[in-house]
C-alpha cells in the first residue's frame, strides 16, 4: 500500500495545498494591495521648486520583460533569468501628475519609475496555472512550487520571520518584580513606535514614546491630550480600589492642574529653553505623530489615545497587585510571522521614499540649472530598482535585519522546501534566551518541534509543521465592520 491509499487525507490535503502557498499568498496581496496603498499613502511630492508640485496617480505592473542590446522589448522567463545571470523582475509605470501653480498640467504622464522582483508562480510570473507539460517546455520542474525569486541569476528565499504581534497590548514584570510594563508595538503605514507605560514598585506611573523626554508622568500627558479636570481623570479609570489608589497617588505627585500647564510640563521637557510657541507645536507634533500612531495622527484621534492609555495603566497595577496575571510573550498568539509579501511591503516602501525624495533633488537641480521641469527627466528608475535588488542580493534589509534573503538550499528536493518554511527569530543567538527556546504548548500545529538546528541556532530558528497555514491577514476596518453587524457599539 502506498502513501496515497494509505492516508488519503493527507494527499488530499497536499494535492490543495502547496507548501509555499503562504508565501505565493503573501506576494500576491502585496503587488495587488499592498503596493498600491503605499503609493496611496505618500499621494505626490512638494518639491522645493516654487510653484511645482507632482501627484501620485494609477501604478501599472506589467509581467517580467527584457530589453535587449538591439532595444528589442519581449517577454523572459524564469530559466533563461537563471541561465543569462538577469533578475526576473516586472517593470513598474506610475502616472505623474505635475502641477504647475496648483494647475494641472495635461499631457503623458506615465513614468517608468523601476522593477520589482517577482516570486515564481505568483500572479506576475508566466508560471502560475501552468500544466506539467507546459513547465517542462518552459524548462521548468514540474514539482517546483516556486515561492523564491532570481536575483542575477542567483535562486533567493526570503525567510519568515518571527516576530512580536503589532498594536497588540501585553504586560510583563520586568527586574525582578520592581516594574510592571505594559508595551505596544505601535505600527502604522510602515513607521512602528513602541509605546510603554512603565509602573514602579512604589506605584507611579510614566509613559514612554519614540521622541518623548524620559520619565513623563502618565496623568500630565492625559492632561495633555485634553482632560481637563484631576476628577474627571478618576472617574474615566476602572472603580477598582488599587486602581484609584495608585491614580490619587500620581495625581499627589503631579503638578500640573491644567490642560494648558500639562501642555507647558511636556514643552519644557521635550524642548527646554526653546520659545513657548516652538514649544508647544512640539508637544503637538509628538503627541500626534509618535504617540500610539495606529489609532490615528490627528488631533480628533485624541480621545481613542486617552482610552488606550487609561487601559494600559489599569493593566499594570493590576499585574503589579497580584490581582491579573502577566502576558506570556511566548504565547504563539502574541506573536506574527513576517512573510515574503510584507517584507518586501517593508523593503518597497523604503526604496519608494527614497525615489520620491531623488526625485525632489532632481527637480530641484533642474531648475537650477535653467532647465525644463519635465518628469521623465527628473526620474531615475536605477534608484528603486537598486536598491531593491540590493537587498534582496545581500540580504541586509531595513532597521538593520541581516539574513533575510538567502541562496536557496539546492541540496535536495526536500531540502529546498524547509528552506521555504523556515521561520527566523530576530532575538541574538549569543544570548541564552532560555524561554524564547523553549517548546511552547502553543507551537502545536504550527511550529515543527523537531527541525531546528543545533548550536547557537537551536530554536531561534524554526520551520513551519507540514499542515500549518498562515492567513495573510485582513484590515482593521472590515472587522469594525463585521462587529458593527454584530451589535456592537463604538465608545469613541
Amino acid at each position: 500500500m502506498n502513501f496515497d491509499e494509505k492516508y488519503p487525507l493527507m494527499k488530499s490535503y497536499f494535492d490543495y495545498h502547496s507548501l509555499v502557498k503562504q508565501h505565493l499568498d503573501s506576494y500576491n496581496a502585496f503587488v495587488s494591495e499592498g503596493i498600491y496603498d503605499i503609493i496611496e499613502s505618500v499621494g505626490g511630492i512638494e518639491t522645493n521648486v516654487e510653484g511645482f508640485d507632482i501627484k501620485f496617480g494609477q501604478l501599472r505592473i506589467e509581467k517580467p520583460m527584457i530589453i535587449e542590446a538591439d532595444g528589442a522589448q519581449r517577454a523572459i522567463l524564469p530559466s533563461e533569468a537563471r541561465i543569462r545571470d538577469f533578475t526576473y523582475a516586472a517593470p513598474l509605470f506610475l502616472e505623474m501628475i505635475p502641477y504647475i501653480n496648483g494647475i494641472e498640467k495635461k499631457g503623458l504622464t506615465e513614468v517608468f519609475i523601476g522593477e520589482l522582483p517577482v516570486m515564481l508562480k505568483s500572479k506576475l510570473c508566466y508560471l502560475e496555472n501552468k500544466t506539467r507539460d507546459e513547465l517542462i517546455e518552459a524548462e521548468e520542474d514540474p514539482e517546483d512550487p516556486g515561492g523564491y525569486f532570481i536575483i542575477k541569476g542567483s535562486e533567493k528565499v526570503l525567510v519568515s520571520i518571527e516576530d512580536l504581534a503589532p498594536n497588540k497590548l501585553t504586560v510583563s514584570v520586568e527586574k525582578e518584580g520592581d516594574l510592571t510594563v505594559a508595551k505596544v508595538f505601535s505600527t502604522r503605514n510602515g513607521f512602528r513606535a513602541r509605546c510603554t507605560v512603565n509602573r514602579n514598585k512604589y506605584g507611579l506611573i510614566y509613559l514612554e514614546f519614540p521622541m518623548s523626554p524620559p520619565n513623563l508622568l502618565l496623568t500630565a500627558v492625559l492632561k495633555a491630550l485634553g482632560v481637563k479636570k484631576n476628577k474627571d481623570l478618576i472617574n474615566m479609570f476602572d472603580g477598582e480600589r488599587c486602581v484609584i489608589n495608585d491614580i490619587l497617588l500620581n495625581l499627589e505627585h503631579d503638578t500640573t492642574k491644567t490642560h494648558e500647564e500639562a501642555i507647558e510640563y511636556m514643552g519644557k521637557r521635550s524642548a527646554p529653553g526653546q520659545p513657548v510657541e516652538y514649544q508647544n507645536t512640539r508637544v503637538n507634533m509628538l503627541l500626534d505623530t509618535y504617540l500610539l500612531p495606529h489609532l490615528g495622527t490627528s488631533p480628533e484621534d485624541r480621545l481613542a489615545k486617552i482610552y488606550y492609555l487609561i487601559e494600559m495603566a489599569e493593566k499594570t497595577i493590576l499585574v503589579g497587585n497580584r490581582i491579573m496575571k502577566p502576558d506570556d510573550k511566548d504565547h504563539y498568539g502574541n506573536k506574527r510571522i513576517k512573510l515574503a509579501g510584507t517584507l518586501m511591503e517593508e523593503l518597497f516602501r523604503y526604496a519608494f521614499q527614497f525615489l520620491s525624495r531623488d526625485i525632489g533633488y532632481q527637480a530641484s537641480r533642474a531648475d537650477a540649472r535653467g532647465r525644463r521641469l519635465l518628469v521623465h527627466n527628473i526620474v531615475r528608475p536605477d534608484v528603486l530598482s537598486d536598491r531593491i535588488r540590493y537587498a534582496m542580493g545581500t540580504g541586509n534589509w531595513i532597521a538593520g535585519q541581516t539574513g533575510v534573503s538567502q541562496l536557496m538550499d539546492r541540496t535536495s528536493y526536500l531540502s529546498s522546501l524547509s528552506h521555504r518554511r523556515r521561520v527566523i527569530s530576530p532575538l541574538a543567538k549569543k544570548h541564552p534566551h532560555f524561554k524564547a527556546r523553549d517548546l511552547h504548548g502553543t507551537h502545536w500545529g504550527k511550529i515543527c518541534p523537531f527541525e531546528t538546528p543545533e548550536g547557537p541556532s537551536c530554536s531561534l530558528v524554526k520551520n513551519l509543521a507540514l499542515s500549518a497555514d498562515i492567513t495573510i491577514g485582513e484590515s482593521s476596518e472590515n472587522t469594525e465592520k463585521v462587529l458593527e453587524e454584530l451589535g456592537m457599539k463604538r465608545v469613541i
